[in-house]
């Protein structure tokens, strides 16, 4: 069975600073140590708030 964890803070403001560079999803979670669908996720249920 595989388990999850939450993208930690420092994740998420490596995920902020790579769109701002405009890096790909693929890129980002590359250099994140995670799936591109974690990113996916995680840009969607963030998109209208701050950070």
């Amino acid at each position: 069975m595989k388990t999850y964890s939450q993208l930690t803070q420092d994740q998420r403001y490596q995920i902020g600073a790579s769109l701002r560079a405009d890096w790909s999803k693929e890129e980002i979670a590359h250099e994140a140590g995670c799936h591109p669908s974690t990113i996916s996720r995680e840009l969607k249920s963030n998109k209208n708030k701050r950070g």
